[in-house]
């Protein structure tokens, strides 16, 4: 996609004919093209890079020798994941020098549908950050989860259409992409010219062939090397992911090493607010890379010239003439903190602090806050899943760092297997499903945590100790998530609540700032580490147990999942 001609004015200001708005004197300039620093003046006008070298200005200030790179593009994230609103989204990352995300707002799409994605997408339209919007291509992510509402290709296409959607959002039911399924292969033609998302974890071979033969360019679920470079060979772009519970960046920066930042980016995908206000956003990507031992410009490139070639930011990503004015300044490259960062051309951070006014309130409309829909309030007999000595049953194993789990096999009459219960309770539709299982490697040794933020239909997870006062405590956690409207709790073996964040948005969202639910947050965790469990983030691992097309075994309303199969399993393994 071409960049738009710059206007009569930013041109004279171009031939030197008519004073800048601003130059930024003494500074040197990353140019990703030459993978070089140049030493140069900038002039800006109308929120555009007018030319390099100096003119006149009405404000000229002078860098003293700083660096200059574009603003950081997150190649792939979800908003619902920093359980924050999209205006104090932007409060946040804006000081740590991200000014554009490529979204997939499924989850939202998954509690609301289009009408959730338009509400957003006009939230984001006035905010000094470019929040691109990817046409979300599977709500629900299988027919194995119930979700609030679906969409189909001509829900995708008005995405697209109507609402500007940049391109068509991970396509997750990979399984059906490679039978041929029409309405997947359908979703994926809505696009025309723009990308196509992957999400195809640990998928290599025929099947990653086929995968990409339908269509689909990126993937931003590789956890193993290996599979990393397949893809790459393959010509399809690699997500490095750097999130909350997966981190992934470590494992695949060798990729990096060995052939280049070509079809290569880093993203965020799934970031709690306590994770953006502890370690950063793409500011930490790009310093956790180079600590792995990629160069600084290397891995500034992966943050802003190649997530803006891939998604069509054709004036974000670099800061020859003609560009955005999406600026950050640095001091020092050291832990790649900037210390001003202009959006189209204004000062809106200043050593890490939003400059006041820069960031409007733009509230999510009421009728969000209606979401959690049970057809009776929960009672413990609801989550009783009978085990007797020397049963056997499938178990979802989880390890910490990883989305993905394990199949194992426990017998959960026994203490020394450390299991736990898992119930999925459907919210949406008021049907009173559950569905039942074992998960293993959470810890938790007495009552229950619970969320609403269950990727990806957002049906209300639940975990509870395996002994006989689990269900109680299973049962009270989900009664009080429909009394706060959405969000997650803990309670203890006694069926009380010892800690709760409330996310009345979708029951995914807060409208606090983000240091309030950063410390809610905190407070749960703590809370549930009181109660024995010893995973990191656990509410986030928690999150995915019910997402049907990440391998080996996942629990949703309908029952539990075998991913490498795509079908329902018994809980209970014969003989």
């Amino acid at each position: 996609m071409a960049r738009r001609p710059a206007s009569p004015s930013v041109l004279a200001v171009a031939r030197g004919e008519r004073p800048a708005d601003l130059v930024l004197s003494g500074a040197r300039v990353l140019s990703p093209a030459t993978r070089e620093w140049v030493k140069t003046d900038l002039a800006i006008a109308d929120g555009v890079i007018a030319g390099w070298g100096s003119r006149d200005a009405a404000e000229v200030i002078d860098l003293d020798g700083a660096a200059l790179t574009a603003g950081f593009i997150d190649a792939h994230m979800h908003l619902e994941s920093t359980k924050l609103w999209v205006d104090e989204f932007v409060r946040t990352v804006l000081p740590l020098g991200t000014t554009a995300v490529a979204a997939d707002p499924h989850e939202i799409a998954n509690v609301f549908g289009v009408r959730g994605v338009a509400a957003l997408a006009e939230a984001a339209a006035e905010l000094p950050l470019t929040f691109g919007i990817c046409a979300s291509s599977c709500v629900p992510a299988s027919p194995f989860e119930s979700s609030g509402a679906e969409l189909f290709a001509d829900d995708v296409r008005e995405l697209l259409d109507r609402y500007g959607a940049i391109g068509v959002a991970e396509v997750m039911n990979f399984p059906g992409v490679i039978a041929g399924d029409p309405e997947m292969l359908a979703r994926i033609a809505t696009a025309g010219r723009r990308r196509v998302d992957g999400h195809a974890p640990g998928l290599g071979g025929r099947a990653l062939d086929a995968y990409l033969a339908a269509g689909v360019e990126s993937d931003h679920e590789c956890t193993e090397l290996e599979e990393a470079e397949e893809k790459r060979r393959k010509g399809m772009w690699v997500f490095i992911r750097q999130g909350s519970a997966s981190q992934n960046l470590l494992a695949l920066v060798p990729t990096v090493l060995r052939h280049g930042t070509d079809h290569v980016a880093l993203c965020t995908d799934d970031r709690e607010p306590d994770t953006l206000l502890g370690a950063g956003h793409m500011n930490d990507c790009v310093a956790l890379a180079v600590a792995a031992g990629v160069s600084e410009i290397d891995a500034l490139v992966m943050a802003t010239a190649n997530p803006a070639e891939y998604h069509g930011f054709s004036e974000l990503g670099a800061l020859g003439p003609g560009y955005q004015a999406d600026i950050l300044c640095f001091d020092s490259l050291e832990g790649f903190e900037p210390s001003r960062v202009w959006q189209a051309g204004r000062l809106v951070a200043v050593n890490g602090t939003v400059v006041p006014d820069a960031v409007p309130a733009a509230p999510a409309p009421e009728w969000m806050r209606e979401s959690v829909h049970l057809r009776t309030d929960p009672v413990a007999s609801d989550f009783e899943l009978p085990s007797s000595p020397g049963s056997r049953a499938r178990t979802i194993g989880i390890e910490a760092g990883s989305l993905s789990t394990r199949s194992l096999v426990t017998d959960p009459s026994l203490p020394s297997e450390q299991v736990a219960r898992l119930a999925v309770v459907e919210r949406h539709h008021r049907t009173g499903r559950i569905g039942l299982g074992w998960v293993h490697g959470f810890g938790l040794a007495r009552g229950a945590l619970a969320s609403t933020v269950g990727h990806d239909a957002h049906n209300c997870m639940v975990v509870g100790a395996q002994g006989l006062n689990g269900p109680r405590a299973m049962a009270a956690a989900v009664s009080r998530l429909a009394e706060i409207g959405g969000g997650q709790v803990a309670v203890d073996e006694n069926g009380r609540i010892v800690a709760e964040l409330a996310l009345p948005i979708g029951g995914l969202m807060s409208d606090l700032r983000a240091a309030a639910v950063a410390n809610g947050l905190d407070r749960l965790v703590r809370a549930v580490a009181g109660l024995g469990v010893t995973i990191p983030a656990p509410f986030m691992q928690l999150s995915f147990l019910g997402l049907s097309v990440i391998p080996e075994l996942r629990l949703t309303d309908k029952g539990l999942v075998d991913v490498g199969a795509f079908e329902l399993v018994s809980v209970t393994v014969d003989g």
